[in-house]
């Protein structure tokens, strides 16, 4: 099951919604797949492994490049692209604060989590940015997965992470470099990235190294 936690930032009229994984279903509007799979994966199905084979590789260091994702979405079926996630960094309290987000007073307090990382259009028709990186989760060190942070109105701001286009197409043979944020509970700290890719396949992981 999605949460949805809600904040408002201090510019009025602004909306924003974090996505955590915390139960059974951590599908998403639009899904991507590797191989023939094409169900994001949920935080259970992530723990157990699920199934495949005993020799894919799934661990990665930051830098290393995911085997070739395959999106399953209407528009772009069929279309080819890699993700390499580079950085992750745990935020603090007064990123948080300095935000521009008004936290619900009842969510548990939050910290920021960013994720630097290259998406590469392989072939296929273009694709946005935020198809691209749609499976990407946060895993912390307690065992919580969230998905990232998104803006419906207004922006949050993030020191060195600014907000990417998630509009903008990638033909294939276009790269382009992204952060993104996410949102964990404070006093946990990022463990790893993950890459989702459904209940029969364990998840892609990049463990996080600050």
């Amino acid at each position: 099951m999605r949460t949805w936690t809600r904040a408002v930032p201090v510019t009025a009229g602004a909306l924003v919604l974090a996505l955590a994984l915390t139960g059974c279903d951590g599908g998403g509007k639009k899904g991507h797949k590797s191989g023939s799979d094409s169900d994001h994966s949920s935080s259970s199905s992530s723990s157990s492994g699920g199934s495949g084979s005993a020799k894919e590789k799934t661990s990665y260091r930051l830098g290393q490049t995911s085997p070739t994702q395959k999106s399953d979405d209407d528009e772009t079926k069929g279309a080819t692209f890699t993700v390499t996630p580079t950085k992750v960094q745990t935020g603090t309290k007064a990123d948080m604060a300095n935000s521009g987000l008004e936290k619900d007073k009842k969510d548990e307090p939050k910290v920021p989590v960013y994720v630097w990382s290259t998406l590469n259009h392989k072939s296929g028709k273009p694709m946005e940015l935020g198809d691209m990186d749609d499976d990407l989760v946060v895993r912390t060190d307690q065992g919580q997965r969230t998905r990232a942070l998104i803006v419906i109105m207004g922006e949050a701001k993030w020191p060195n992470c600014p907000a990417m286009d998630r509009d903008k197409k990638l033909s294939p043979g276009q790269s382009e470099k992204i952060c993104t944020a996410f949102l964990i509970p404070e006093g946990q700290k990022a463990e790893a990235v993950e890459i989702n890719r459904g209940y029969s396949k364990k998840p892609l992981e990049w463990r996080a190294t600050s």
